[in-house]
C-alpha cells in the first residue's frame, strides 16, 4: 500500500475524551472514529488489525474441531422470553419493534438462537458433540461507556456453543474451549491468564474468565504469581484426548488466580505465600461458562440418549472480544511514540521511507523494494509522501509497524539501506538486492 493512495487520517493531538492508552492511540492512529457514544466505524488501518485477529481466533477454534456459522445480529424476542431472560437482562438489551409491530432485540449475547437452531435439527445423542461458533457484532447498552473499543456498546465478539450428552461430556468441551483459547492468546503475544469468574447473566455453574494484567484494567484480579512464567507452547495436541487437556487445563487452574467478585482472602492467604501473591489491574478478552441445561430445557433442546430417552443436552458458552483484543494488545505493546504491533496482528509487516523523495536513486530503489516485497506478500506500506523525513518517520512508530526500511542517498552510495526494528529499535544495514531474503529470515513471530 502507497501512503499517498491510503486513507489513514492520523491526529497529532490527543482527543480530549481519550482516557487510556489504546483509545489514545486507536485515535491518534487513524483506526478508529467514534459515531456515537460507544459506538466506531473502523478505519482502514484499525479493520486490517481487526482481520488478522479475527482469523487467529477462527484458525485455533477450527483447530479444536469446532464448527463455523453466522446468526443475525438482530433476534426475535419471543426466543428470549421462552428462555425467561427478556426481562432479566435489564437495560442493556437494546429492544426494538419492527413495522409489523413485533418485539425484536439487538443481540448481546447468542444461547437463545443457538439453542433454537440446534433444537430444530438435532434429536440423536449420535449427532454429539457438536461446537458452533460465530463471530458477529453485538450490542450492550452500556450505561457508560468509556475507554474506546474496551468498554464500547457495539463490539466484536466470537461466540461458540457447545451440545453434548451429559455432564462429563460438557466438561471435556469447556476444558477444550479454555485449551483452544489459551493457545489463541499466546499466537496474539499476549499472557492472559484464566480467573475463576462470577456467571452473571449468562448463568451456570462454571466459567472461567481470561484476564491480561495491565494498570488501565477494569477488574482487579488475585493470583498466584508464578502462573506467570506459566508457557502454553504446544504447537500440536489431540483436542479428542480427555486426559491431554484436562492435564493442561489443571496446570493453568490449579494455582489461585481469581477475578474480586469470586475472590477469598482466607483461601487466597493459606494456598498463595506473601511472597507470591499478586494483586492488579486486568482487562477481561473472553470467558467461558457451563450451565448445564440452563437453556436447553425450557428451549425444548431434546436429544435421544442411548437408551431411546428424550433428555436435555448438557451446553456451554464461550466468547472471545475480538474488537476489545486490539485494545488489549495496545495496551500490552507500546511506548511513547505509539503502538508496538506483534507481527502477527500488525496492519502491514514491512514499512518503506523515501528520505528525499527529490532523489532519483532513492525514489528508484524505494520503488523496486516495494514491489519485491509485495510480490512476496510481506505486506509493505511505503510512505512516498511528498514530506519531511522526521514526520514520515514519526508516523510509521506512532501506527507500530514493526519493521523500517529506510533508503536515502547516503547509503545508496554503500549500496544498503537501514532496517529498524520498531520492537527494540535495532537499526541494521541491509543490501538493497537483499531485502527480500532479510524479511524472510525475520520469521512471522512476536519481536523480542
Amino acid at each position: 500500500m502507497r501512503m499517498t493512495r491510503y486513507f489513514l487520517p492520523v491526529l497529532r493531538e490527543i482527543p480530549s475524551e481519550a482516557q487510556i492508552t489504546s483509545h489514545k492511540l486507536m485515535l491518534r492512529a487513524g483506526m478508529i472514529k467514534q459515531a456515537v457514544s460507544g459506538i466506531y466505524s473502523w478505519m482502514p488501518l484499525g479493520l486490517r488489525v481487526l482481520q488478522k485477529i479475527e482469523r487467529i481466533v477462527i484458525e485455533e477454534q477450527e483447530r479444536a474441531g469446532h464448527i463455523p456459522l453466522l446468526m443475525p445480529t438482530i433476534q426475535p424476542a419471543s426466543l428470549w422470553q421462552k428462555s425467561g431472560r427478556y426481562d432479566d437482562y435489564g437495560e442493556e438489551m437494546l429492544r426494538i419493534r419492527d413495522r409489523h409491530n413485533r418485539d425484536l432485540l439487538y443481540g448481546p449475547t447468542n444461547e437463545e438462537l443457538i439453542t433454537e437452531i440446534f433444537s430444530s435439527h438435532v434429536k440423536s445423542y449420535r449427532d454429539l458433540p457438536l461446537t458452533l461458533f460465530h463471530i458477529q457484532w453485538k450490542f450492550r447498552d452500556e450505561m457508560r461507556p468509556r475507554f474506546g473499543v474496551m468498554r464500547g456498546r457495539e463490539f466484536l465478539m466470537k461466540d461458540g456453543y457447545n451440545f453434548d450428552i451429559d455432564m462429563d461430556a460438557a466438561i471435556h468441551s469447556y476444558n477444550r474451549h479454555m485449551v483452544s483459547y489459551l493457545k489463541t492468546y499466546e499466537r496474539l503475544g499476549l499472557k492472559a491468564i484464566p480467573m475463576r469468574a462470577d456467571t452473571g447473566p449468562i448463568g451456570g455453574k462454571y466459567s472461567h474468565e481470561f484476564l491480561v494484567l495491565a494498570d488501565t484494567g477494569e477488574s482487579e484480579v488475585f493470583f498466584d504469581k508464578r502462573i506467570l512464567n506459566y508457557n502454553f507452547g504446544i504447537s500440536e495436541l489431540n483436542f479428542d484426548d480427555i486426559d491431554e487437556c484436562q492435564s493442561i487445563v489443571d496446570k493453568w487452574t490449579i494455582p489461585y488466580a481469581r477475578t474480586d467478585e469470586t475472590h477469598d482472602q482466607e483461601t487466597f492467604d493459606r494456598e498463595v505465600s506473601q511472597e507470591h501473591q499478586g494483586i492488579s489491574r486486568a482487562i477481561e478478552v473472553g470467558q467461558i461458562f457451563y450451565f448445564g441445561t440452563k437453556y436447553s430445557e425450557p428451549m425444548g433442546a431434546l436429544v435421544t440418549n442411548s437408551e431411546g430417552m428424550h433428555v436435555p443436552v448438557h451446553m456451554g458458552s464461550h466468547g472471545i472480544g475480538v474488537s476489545r483484543l486490539v485494545g488489549a494488545i495496545i495496551e500490552a505493546y507500546h511506548d511513547e511514540k505509539g503502538i508496538k504491533w506483534p507481527i502477527v496482528v500488525a496492519p502491514y509487516k514491512v514499512g518503506i521511507i523515501n528520505a528525499v523523495m527529490g532523489d532519483k536513486e532513492s525514489c528508484e530503489v524505494s520503488e523496486r523494494i516495494y514491489n519485491e516485497l509485495n510480490n512476496a506478500n510481506l505486506e509493505p506500506i511505503y510512505d512516498d509522501r511528498d514530506e519531511r523525513a522526521g514526520s514520515k518517520f514519526n508516523t510509521m512508530e506512532l501506527i507500530g509497524i514493526p519493521w523500517r526500511i529506510t533508503v536515502g542517498p547516503r547509503g545508496l552510495k554503500k549500496g544498503v539501506v537501514e532496517l529498524t526494528n520498531r520492537y527494540n529499535g535495532d537499526r541494521v544495514e541491509v543490501p538493497t538486492g537483499n531485502i527480500v531474503n532479510t524479511m524472510n529470515k525475520m520469521g512471522d513471530c512476536i519481536l523480542d
